[in-house]
């Protein structure tokens, strides 16, 4: 099979997975000890959870803290939360369904329209009353780079935090500056089931999740040492070899470009992390592709026809919409993504079953 879903989670590192298997042993071993107790075996375990997190920590801005949670999802759920109860969260259109579920149970909402490049617009006004703006740094869909610094700003001078989702950034970029951060480790090569939030220094927030308060008095629940391990030793990776899987990515991308030829983009070429492309046959109705039959009919290729976490819903990606795609082409639409472990070969072998199994449907350039 050919992995081409980045988007959706990665490859576990074998750093991270030898990381990890000396926190899990079974009985006679040493490594299972509850990081929150005070015995040899709990302080151990405690040092690893440590490590881990000066590990993640190393990929964010200075000047801050790193909560460790079950995922981006928790951590915005804490961010949105626990920052506050009245007042106005302001996000984008093309939010992760994390950030635009939890931003709707606020006391007010506000949503921030994008262009067609795929780019919060960033001569909007925000609301008097806003108390938080939610802006991804990468897009998880379409891979646009949002203008993160600009926003950030905005926030500022309206005595608003910032709150940056860069699941699809952490451990492939710089990450920007904000005064939350969320990331989950299962999309740079880390286990699932754990992320993080970062706090910037002088950010008070309050409990969310009650029950004991590990977690710097936040988040309460028992951290396993082997998921904070998996998760320090993949960032610890990242960040050693950003350059290099950066480089592998672009290689790939301009190839890439030139194998789907006939289709069209969504979303900007340039202001985009070349390691994800969503494209559409080129017509206004996306030349009618059936992506559900393209999909049953390369199915040792792994793509999706939207964002993970929406597959199977039925509903049209609002993402694409909101750029101003038509229901039609939304759902004519794919999403490939590469990194660090794809190869050439198997991005061209790829291209050749998508690409014939759209004409074979009598899809082509310019229909």
């Amino acid at each position: 099979m050919i992995y081409l879903d980045y988007q959706a989670t990665t490859p576990l590192a074998p750093e991270a997975r030898d990381a990890m298997l000396r926190w899990m042993d079974g009985p006679g071993g040493t490594g299972f000890g509850n990081p929150h107790s005070p015995h040899r075996m709990g302080r151990q375990a405690a040092a690893a959870v440590e490590l881990a997190r000066d590990q993640v920590a190393a990929l964010f801005p200075a000047g801050g803290r790193v909560i460790f949670t079950s995922g981006a999802t928790e951590a915005i759920n804490l961010a949105i939360r626990g920052s506050g109860s009245t007042g106005a969260v302001s996000y984008s259109a093309i939010e992760h369904a994390a950030v635009i579920d939890t931003a709707e149970t606020a006391d007010k909402s506000h949503v921030l329209n994008v262009a067609k490049n795929g780019q919060c617009n960033t001569r909007q006004d925000l609301p008097n009353d806003t108390r938080l703006v939610c802006l991804m740094q990468v897009n998880n869909e379409i891979g646009t780079i949002q203008p993160t610094v600009e926003w950030h700003r905005k926030a500022k001078e309206n005595n608003a935090l910032y709150l940056c989702d860069a699941v699809q950034a952490y451990g492939r970029m710089e990450v920007t500056g904000a005064d939350m951060i969320a990331v989950s480790a299962h999309k740079l090569h880390g286990p699932k089931g754990i992320g993080a939030l970062w706090v910037r220094d002088g950010i008070d927030l309050g409990e969310v999740q009650t029950g004991g308060g590990q977690e710097k008095g936040l988040r309460s629940g028992t951290l396993s040492p082997a998921l904070c391990a998996g998760f320090g030793a993949a960032a610890q990776e990242a960040r050693e070899r950003m350059e290099q899987d950066a480089d592998h990515a672009e290689k790939l991308w301009h190839r890439a470009r030139d194998l789907f030829e006939d289709w069209e983009l969504n979303g900007s070429a340039e202001a985009r992390w070349h390691g994800n492309m969503n494209i559409r046959p080129r017509g206004p109705n996306g030349g009618g592709l059936d992506v559900n039959r393209l999909m049953s009919d390369v199915r040792d290729v792994m793509f999706s026809a939207g964002s993970a976490c929406a597959s199977g819903s039925g509903r049209t990606s609002h993402v694409l919409e909101a750029i101003g795609l038509n229901k039609k082409q939304a759902k004519a639409s794919i999403r490939l993504g590469w990194g660090r472990y794809t190869t050439m070969e198997e991005l061209e072998t790829a291209a050749a079953k998508i690409n014939a199994a759209a004409k074979a449907q009598g899809v082509s350039a310019g229909e």
